[in-house]
């Protein structure tokens, strides 16, 4: 069942967002070669705890950390570790803080030093597939006129548009209806209606589309790369607001 968020629920969220936004933006701060992905994860627990909110993530389904740290071939769902970041990989990092019951969800993905010019493209279409996504949608538009702009633009460059991990509605719970899939038909899906709460989240390969799931992890099937860009935003009479 797809909730329409009240005006109270809405200035949760915004401030669950906030939390979110901040907590990437603290996290990129580190990210460079010869740090850990449990050392960042360490620094975003400690920036959601220090933000009066508490990780989403943290042992949601078993997770066992605050950050998805996916690195290279992960599309996502990679958990934090001991191996340090080397010089050209890509790390992918999706967050989530809760707020007094209610969810941010954002993920964004960073150049560790120097990369090669594919991965770099990589990141800024798969950012940019994102606000192709948002473009021109307002109340009265359906989930698929987000999907099939982020498909056509990603598709454009010879990319490839994960199938099996989709955006999805966010509010007391992190993952609510609708599910926003990256990839369909304009005009069909549920229709978005003012107030709603939604995950956008491209995740968009340098090869083939298709993907292994192994448990949590989702990995390229040809070991592409991949990157993810991802915000929560809210459905209003004339656009959105993007709440991370």
């Amino acid at each position: 069942m797809i909730k329409i968020k009240t005006d109270k629920e809405i200035e949760l969220l915004r401030i669950a967002g906030e939390i979110t936004k901040n907590t990437l933006l603290e996290v990129e701060k580190y990210v460079k070669p010869g740090v850990t992905t449990k050392e960042l994860d360490k620094i975003a627990y400690n920036f959601i705890k220090k933000n009066n909110a508490t990780p989403s993530f943290l042992h949601y389904g078993g997770f066992p950390a605050t950050i998805c740290a996916s690195v290279n071939e992960i599309v996502v769902h990679g958990f934090p570790d001991d191996k340090p970041l080397k010089e050209g990989d890509i790390l992918s990092v999706d967050v989530g803080a809760n707020y007094n019951g209610y969810h941010g969800d954002s993920a964004r993905t960073f150049a560790v030093g120097k990369i090669s010019a594919e991965k770099q493209k990589l990141i800024d279409v798969t950012k940019q597939s994102f606000f192709e996504g948002i473009k021109n949608i307002k109340a009265g538009n359906t989930v698929g006129d987000i999907s099939s702009q982020v498909q056509r633009y990603v598709e454009k460059f010879g990319f490839g548009v994960v199938r099996e991990m989709v955006g999805h509605g966010v509010g007391k719970e992190l993952h609510e209806d609708p599910a926003v899939p990256n990839y369909g038909y304009a005009g069909l899906g549920p229709k978005l209606k003012k107030n709603m709460v939604i995950a956008i989240e491209p995740m968009v390969t340098a090869g083939d589309y298709r993907v292994i799931i192994d448990g949590w992890l989702c990995k390229t099937k040809d070991g592409s790369p991949s990157a993810h860009y991802e915000n929560t935003v809210l459905i209003t009479d004339d656009g959105v607001e993007i709440l991370t």
